[in-house]
């Protein structure tokens, strides 16, 4: 099994409580987790008010790598969009953030800073200068990179929500903003649901992150489709999921798996602990794996062996 951290979702520990729980307290509870090792946090939400200055404190006491600060663009100012709002001042304001962000990673040892770019995007035919939007969203993205050389800066693409469509909305859109931005510490997060929701299929488009070396980020969850479902890992697409892993070896990605889900009716510590288990359940059947077979089946493209194949792995059924 590749020697992955495992992170999980802080304001699921945080929501459950109805918000009792500071975010201080929540990271000493996402720590009492057995098999979290590490802790990603957003930023500014997170390090708002007296816990500002304790959570990653906190987070080094109780033995958490820090290994991502996630962006969000929260509040009125930023409803019409964060790197694409109308007003210039907005703008600005939604770069200065993410550059804040970059700044505070780059002092405590942090390696990654995501951009959930949420509130760009549109919800009307004629609405807006499509042309005019992608600038602006490839010159923010540019300056965020450049804050930081040291500091890896990825997008985390969502076909729609809030926005009706959003502007980065698929992998094809992400690595096309990867290539305009031109830096080589500017990539691609992948979130599970979010690729489910484009209509990819989720190990071919880790595939195009992997080709081009820019998969910063992994985000696992589960869901029906059509919304972000954040459900258990491997809980409805578990042949997605393990064909995701798959490739996530194949392609040599050795960075966090972060649990993005929302366990509103479920105790957040049990469910993490059954998402990391499904995470290495999965990879147990990955050891498994032969992967001249493989090799051989997906060389012919030959769907009836692949699919035996695949059985064969998780319920031990003869393949050929």
């Amino acid at each position: 099994m590749p020697d992955y951290r495992f992170a999980t979702r802080l304001n699921s520990f945080r929501s459950r409580t109805g918000g009792q729980l500071s975010v201080v307290e929540a990271v000493k509870a996402v720590a009492g987790v057995p098999g979290v090792s590490a802790l990603e946090l957003n930023y500014p939400q997170h390090f708002l008010g007296k816990d500002g200055s304790a959570v990653l404190a906190e987070a080094a006491a109780q033995g958490l790598a820090v290994t991502a600060l996630n962006l969000r663009f929260d509040g009125p100012d930023f409803a019409a969009g964060a790197f694409t709002h109308p007003q210039r001042d907005n703008r600005e304001r939604a770069i200065k953030i993410a550059c804040e962000a970059v700044d505070l990673a780059a002092e405590n040892a942090i390696d990654h800073v995501i951009l959930w770019m949420g509130p760009d995007g549109f919800d009307y035919p004629f609405q807006a200068d499509y042309a005019a939007l992608w600038e602006m969203e490839i010159d923010g993205f540019r300056r965020v990179a450049d804050r930081s050389p040291d500091v890896r800066v990825s997008v985390e693409y969502k076909p729609s929500d809030p926005r009706r469509i959003s502007l980065i909305r698929s992998m094809s859109d992400s690595l096309l903003a990867v290539a305009e931005v031109d830096r080589a510490n500017f990539g691609v997060t992948l979130d599970f649901c979010h690729v489910l929701m484009a209509g990819e299929h989720p190990a071919a488009a880790a595939a195009l992150a992997l080709r081009a070396k820019r998969l910063f980020g992994v985000h696992l969850n589960d869901g029906y489709g059509p919304a972000d479902d954040g459900l258990m890992v491997a809980s409805v697409h578990p042949w997605h999921t393990l064909e995701l892993l798959h490739e996530l070896r194949r392609g040599g990605y050795a960075g966090t798996i972060y649990f993005d889900t929302f366990p509103e009716r479920i105790d957040p510590a049990a469910e993490t602990e059954a998402n990391i288990r499904a995470v290495q359940q999965l990879e147990h059947w990955l050891d498994q794996c032969s992967e001249e077979e493989l090799k051989r089946i997906q060389d012919s493209q030959d769907a009836v062996a692949a699919t035996s194949f695949a059985r064969g792995l998780v319920l031990g059924a003869p393949h050929a």
